[in-house]
């Protein structure tokens, strides 16, 4: 059930009667849970939660908190920070979950578990994984992007993942290590409970403290599991694509756990073997040694079906794939599992041999809406690509219709692109996709001449133009393709949705990708510890940047903004640039006289919907931090006030003792932002 508003402690009979009334106001159809804790309930409200990375295990950062409103949200103001300088912590990817009055994340390298007081911010508990020679190779360590929560026995828990592919599960009172869960781990220093050794269950040959031999492969993670029914569901990670030169590595297959026991369940296998579905999308002997297809995005679930909706990414090696020639299922895909066998439902392929880096970035959403008439349970999928993917959540079937439509071929050798790709018809693509002259900066006829002339090293074309090699026979030095691989939608700005109108708020931003790409003996000379045994024909070597116009943005703006889907009728119903329009713009010695609309700061809003407001964190013009306040239905913004840092990923809320706290994950460290 999705995280709303837990009762005072002190009234067990309302308690028990406002459960009953959420588990009726639950049913679809009927009035807003929000609505009726407002109206009837509000006195014993004390608490409203964020349970899980999305707030919900439908992933929508949606939030029945209503304290914040249009008129006191510009008086918001720090209320505490909490630093992870101890923890080593420096990305700040972690979103923390509020649940039963405590605070939790994850920090730093290692990855220690961290409860803390939510009123002040003050560290309860942590824990922290022993060390291996699996942690220290992981290119994920830092990265790691919440915990997970579910009750055994009446008891919280506090699971999580870690770079070096053990699942731990903690008291959540304690932070102690759950008794009766797992096996003992053959490592010192490893608790006798509470920890799984992911690396036994997927079948390769390994040693407890150095993991896998890079010649196999190497698997990490950084999303949380998720907890559906009682089973534990586990995603994984790999090293970056554009970090490989060989063509070895192992597959990130899902795993199954009992949440009470830490049994072995099941395995999904995202590289199909002879006999099972997908094999023939491999069209040599690739599947049995290549690999990736990991889920390192966050995973989503549909608890009354018990279905888990797992995005992955590419297969083995980004831009050069001529060694696993075909589609290569079940890579750059949403699959819908059976959270109690592991068995596939349904799947969906968004990029055919995905050479483009265009893995699956963010969660997919679940909400209930209105299609044709009916109530229908849909899956959105937000993408690199700037589509959106929307489906029937139980059945797979797409909410309206997606074509195959034909897509450029590789000028690479031995490179066999598919001839077609998934264009949905609906909803309308929602940032650039491709690229002409018509698409560049036209502030002045000058600016664009330069932007022009900067271009012409370049091969440019639309959707899914391929990657070109060095030496190719032309003049050209590379190809630039758009959106190029940090999207569109990326890792560090996910989507958003309000459940009860079933609009979708997606970020986005304009830009283009170009790659060297050359001999892979070139790229494997500049890997200390390479994965694999069998060097590329070809790999990335580096970027090539295009030069600016004046250090102005290549495009015509806005450069990122907030689009608000329908996901009723799949009809876009307003866009709004994100932040202020940056000084380098307003500045310019040829713009500075000019009238220009705001043009959107180039970075993507970290956002949340509440009761009331669409909020995002984003900068002003002079690149002094924001938080803004939006309306919902119009794209009208209601407020705005300063904050003190910039928000590298998601932001959260809730109430605690009947105070709304928003945090902003500020790098290092989390910043609580409340009404005085």
């Amino acid at each position: 059930m999705r995280a709303i508003g837990r009762l005072n402690r002190a009234a067990p009979r309302q308690h028990q009667l406002f459960k009953l009334i959420i588990l009726l106001f639950s049913i679809p159809g009927l009035i807003s849970i929000s609505a009726c804790a407002e109206e009837q309930v509000s006195d014993v409200i004390s608490t409203v939660e964020w349970r899980y990375l999305g707030s919900d295990s439908e992933h929508t950062r949606y939030s029945p908190a209503a304290n914040l409103t249009a008129s006191n949200f510009e008086d918001l103001e720090e209320a505490w920070v909490w630093d992870g300088a101890s923890f080593d912590a420096q990305s700040g990817r972690s979103t923390p979950s509020y649940i039963d009055g405590v605070l939790y994340t994850v920090a730093g390298p290692r990855r220690h578990v961290v409860a803390m007081d939510p009123s002040t911010g003050e560290t309860l508990w942590s824990y922290r994984e022993p060390n291996t020679t699996r942690y220290e190779y992981s290119m994920r360590k830092d990265y790691g992007k919440g915990v997970t929560y579910a009750e055994v026995d009446g008891k919280g828990v506090i699971y999580i993942t870690s770079p070096g592919f053990f699942l731990t599960a903690l008291d959540a009172m304690t932070g102690l290590p759950l008794e009766g869960f797992g096996e003992p781990v053959n490592i010192e220093g490893f608790p006798k409970t509470g920890v799984v050794d992911l690396l036994k269950d997927l079948g390769h040959e390994y040693d407890p403290y150095d993991g896998i031999a890079l010649e196999t492969g190497y698997v990490t993670a950084s999303s949380p599991p998720i907890v559906v029914n009682g089973v534990i569901v586990v995603g994984n990670s790999h090293e970056q694509g554009y970090n490989q030169s060989r063509r070895e590595n192992i597959p990130g297959d899902i795993l199954g756990y009992d949440a009470k026991t830490g049994a072995f369940l099941w395995k999904f296998n995202v590289l199909p073997g002879p006999g099972e579905f997908g094999h023939d999308t491999w069209e040599n002997d690739a599947w049995e040694w290549t690999g990736d297809i990991s889920s390192w995005a966050p995973l989503s679930a549909d608890q009354e079906n018990g279905i888990v909706y797992v995005p992955t990414n590419g297969a083995t090696m980004d831009f050069y794939g001529g060694f696993r020639p075909g589609d290569n299922l079940f890579s750059t895909s949403l699959i819908a599992l059976d959270v109690k066998t592991g068995k596939r439902l349904w799947h969906f392929q968004m990029v055919h041999h995905d050479i483009w880096n265009y893995d699956t970035p963010t969660a997919p959403i679940l909400m209930d809406v209105e299609h044709e008439g009916k109530t229908t349970p849909i899956v959105a999928q937000t993408t690199k690509q700037s589509f959106v993917y929307a489906f029937n959540r139980v059945t797979g079937e797409p909410l309206w219709p997606i074509e195959e439509r034909p897509a450029p071929v590789s000028k690479i050798p031995g490179e066999k692109l598919s001839l077609t790709q998934p264009f949905p018809t609906k909803p309308a693509p929602f940032d650039m996709q491709g690229l002409t002259e018509d698409d560049l900066i036209d502030f002045t006829p000058e600016l664009r001449a330069k932007a022009i002339k900067h271009l012409e090293p370049y091969e440019i074309g639309p959707l899914f133009h391929p990657p070109l090699h060095r030496d190719n026979g032309s003049e050209k030095i590379a190809a630039l393709w758009c959106p190029g691989d940090m999207g569109g939608v990326n890792i560090d700005g996910p989507s958003a949705a309000d459940p009860k109108t079933g609009i979708l708020y997606v970020t986005s931003r304009k830009g283009c990708t170009s790659r060297i790409v050359a001999p892979g003996a070139e790229r494997d000379e500049l890997i200390n510890a390479p994965t694999g045994s069998t060097i590329s024909d070809y790999a990335v070597l580096r970027y090539s940047r295009v030069e600016l116009p004046d250090g102005l943005p290549l495009f015509k703006p806005p450069y990122s903004k907030i689009t608000a889907i329908d996901m009723n009728t799949g009809e876009h119903l307003w866009s709004i640039p994100v932040g202020e329009t940056p000084e380098v713009v307003l500045n310019h010695p040829q713009l500075k006289d000019k009238q220009i609309a705001n043009t959107g700061s180039g970075r993507i809003a970290k956002m949340m919907v509440t009761a009331n407001l669409l909020i995002y964190a984003d900068v002003a013009s002079d690149g002094t931090p924001h938080l803004f306040a939006i309306d919902k239905a119009t794209g009208k913004q209601l407020g705005k006030v300063e904050v003190p840092e910039k928000s590298n990923y998601g932001i959260m809320t809730y109430i605690h003792k009947a105070k709304q706290y928003i945090i902003l994950q500020t790098g290092p460290r989390l910043t609580a932002m409340a009404l005085p």
